[in-house]
């Protein structure tokens, strides 16, 4: 059986780096990806440059909760409009106006409340870099999404589990896929180096592996079950 660590490096190989986080206005690419292939950033991990940028990865990690990042990209650009993610502006916004910016995701009615929550939690914190814990307690965030937050608007090492995660390796016979979010993360925490670029590539490169071959049952996985 492959391990973890090989399985990284298959679809680095695979796939190539990934650049993630996107952002609407950054005029890069990638164009080895499935889809949308703008925004991107391959092999520069500088990002997030600015306190701007770190807020729209965490609003775009909040409206992406059930949706399509097409229609997240479309959200971020009218909020980029009203807002240009500045956390003060989105605390004292209008929420309907919100709400009409958001309307491709939808959940807007429940997702704006989860942006004002996030913003206002922001701001007395400045620039400190918030705890997981604490992220947690901000209504709106629940694990995954905490853990994009963590790890790619602050560069703090949390391994993020997501239902592609849980689908590839039950697959792979790795795991069950049914194990507790905590049980997974912490097997893969277990078993990578802690190394920010494996952390963020890895779960880039698991979403792009899965939209090509686990978003319909039943899964035939040509790359990982040729090896």
């Amino acid at each position: 059986m492959k391990s973890i660590e090989d399985i990284y490096f298959l679809l680095l190989k695979r796939y190539g780096s990934q650049g993630w986080w996107p952002f609407v206005n950054h005029k890069a690419t990638n164009p080895t990806k499935h889809g949308k292939v703008d925004g991107y950033h391959p092999r520069d991990y500088s990002f997030p440059v600015n306190g701007f940028q770190r807020f729209e990865i965490i609003t775009g990690a909040i409206l992406t909760q059930n949706t399509t990042w097409t229609s997240v990209e479309e959200a971020l650009l009218n909020l980029h409009k009203l807002c240009a993610f500045c956390p003060r502006l989105m605390s004292d916004m209008n929420e309907e106006k919100i709400r009409q910016a958001i309307k491709p995701v939808g959940y807007y009615n429940k997702k704006t409340q989860y942006l004002k929550n996030v913003a206002e939690f922001l701001l007395p914190i400045k620039n400190r870099v918030p705890t997981r814990a604490e992220l947690l307690k901000v209504k709106g965030i629940g694990p995954e999404t905490a853990d994009c937050i963590m790890l790619y608007a602050f560069k703090e090492l949390h391994f993020i589990v997501d239902s592609y995660t849980r689908r590839i390796f039950s697959h792979q016979g790795i795991i069950k896929g049914n194990e507790s979010y905590k049980k997974i993360q912490e097997l893969f925490e277990l078993s990578l180096p802690k190394n920010l670029i494996v952390y963020q590539e890895y779960h880039a490169l698991l979403n792009e592996h899965a939209k090509h071959y686990y978003r319909k049952k039943p899964y035939e996985d040509p790359i990982l079950n040729s090896h």
